[in-house]
């Protein structure tokens, strides 16, 4: 049922409150829930949890959606992203009340008596009109993936490394089912179980770093290690240990072993029809953000429309970190269209220029305008960024201050919210 006038005012007078104490509302719901619901945590990332990035997030979502709740039209990118997710860890329709219970009870528990019984009533039909849309829209994505409609046990059929810190993990399916096709640049949940903690299951998303096929037979994502100290039982259960998922697929994992798998997901991708059919395509990366964009980038050297120009600009630490830099030399050796930019931060004696690196430091938009590799003369060019989110942010930054449209710049963002 769609708010009132009033509720919506309502709501929106609340944004103060909301930006006050949302963090503190946040972590009240995320402790209140858990504590009743304890299966819940099979959803949540341990780390994300101790570190409070996942209660900062949904505080920002429930901002964002106060301040917009007369123009939600504005927060249509978050939604798909979140839906995206929920529907990546098969986020049920029946836990959105369980959800909004204990969401409301904190805004109760925080503020008091500030919470009056008219902002109450508000916020409970708000809440219901924002869970409806996910509901809907999760509901859709079930759909669209047919038969596969729970987690889904892949065998571990190979693994190679990249890099030093990186492996590539290719993923077949244990019923030997051929498996859907996706859409360049979309993700897939990986999970597994962590026998010290009673089976408490951690998931993470990897991007699919292959190109689509009809009927494929496995999958291939490409994992970064992380670099932790040795830590204990209880540091693991109290989230203070990063990339678990990550490297325990380096070093737990070998092939013949099994993880569960959820449908490719995610609103990053490469749009043939949303892309002019010779536009340019500019695909900007640093570290392990190469994933998505070699899944564009070998979509687009098979589609139709191959001939396109397309630019792969990447950013590493070193020389040794490079991402994939054999496939990438191989394709711009065979296919004239496409040229490549590799910025190396930190230079060794040994390294060449023009074989090892391409330009010494940060990724320079700069740089690559006076190359001619951003194609800004043609106003059709698509840019798609993936690495970290403030590297992401600065090169749109850079990319507009030349005049690209921000529509025309497209940025992998794994958290909740906008950017």
């Amino acid at each position: 049922m769609a708010l009132t006038a009033q509720q919506i005012a309502t709501v929106k007078s609340t944004v103060p409150i909301v930006r006050q104490y949302g963090k503190t509302i946040t972590d009240t719901f995320y402790r209140n829930l858990l504590g009743a619901h304890p299966e819940l945590k099979n959803y949540f990332s341990l780390k994300n949890q101790q570190s409070g990035a996942q209660s900062a997030a949904l505080a920002n979502a429930v901002f964002a959606y106060a301040s917009h709740i007369d123009d939600l039209p504005k927060l249509s990118d978050a939604v798909e992203r979140i839906a995206q997710k929920h529907a990546s860890l098969f986020v049920k329709p029946d836990q959105y009340p369980v959800v909004g219970k204990y969401l409301l009870g904190a805004f109760a528990e925080v503020l008091g008596n500030a919470l009056t019984p008219e902002i109450a009533e508000a916020w409970v039909a708000a809440y219901g009109q924002l869970a409806d849309v996910f509901i809907q829209r999760e509901r859709q994505l079930y759909s669209d993936a047919g038969e596969w409609q729970g987690w889904r046990e892949f065998r571990v059929a190979a693994k190679r490394a990249e890099t030093e810190h990186i492996i590539s993990v290719y993923l077949e399916p244990v019923d030997g089912k051929p498996l859907p096709a996706f859409r360049p640049g979309q993700y897939v949940s990986v999970q597994i179980p962590l026998p010290e903690l009673g089976g408490l299951l951690q998931n993470r998303q990897f991007s699919l770093s292959v190109a689509p096929e009809d009927k494929m037979k496995q999958y291939r994502v490409s994992v970064k290690k992380e670099a932790v100290e040795p830590y204990t039982r209880r540091d693991l259960s109290e989230g203070k240990v990063s990339g678990i998922v990550c490297n325990r697929l380096h070093d737990r994992y070998d092939v013949g072993d099994v993880v569960n798998v959820s449908p490719p997901r995610g609103e990053f991708f490469f749009d043939d029809a949303a892309v002019a059919p010779a536009a340019p395509v500019v695909l900007l990366s640093a570290g392990v953000g190469a994933t998505p964009l070699v899944s564009i980038l070998d979509w687009v050297l098979k589609s139709p429309n191959a001939s396109r120009r397309v630019t792969w600009a990447h950013a590493a630490r070193n020389s040794h970190s490079v991402c994939f830099s054999k496939h990438i030399r191989d394709v711009c050796e065979s296919n004239r269209n496409v040229k490549s930019a590799l910025f190396v931060k930190n230079i060794a004696d040994v390294d060449e220029q023009g074989r090892h690196y391409d330009f010494a430091g940060s990724m320079d938009i700069d740089k690559l305008a006076e190359e001619g590799a951003l194609y800004l003369d043609n106003k059709t060019t698509e840019y798609y960024t993936c690495g970290p989110e403030e590297w992401m942010i600065k090169m749109r930054e850079a990319l507009t201050s030349k005049g690209v449209a921000v529509g025309k710049v497209h940025l992998e963002v794994f958290r909740t919210g906008d950017v």
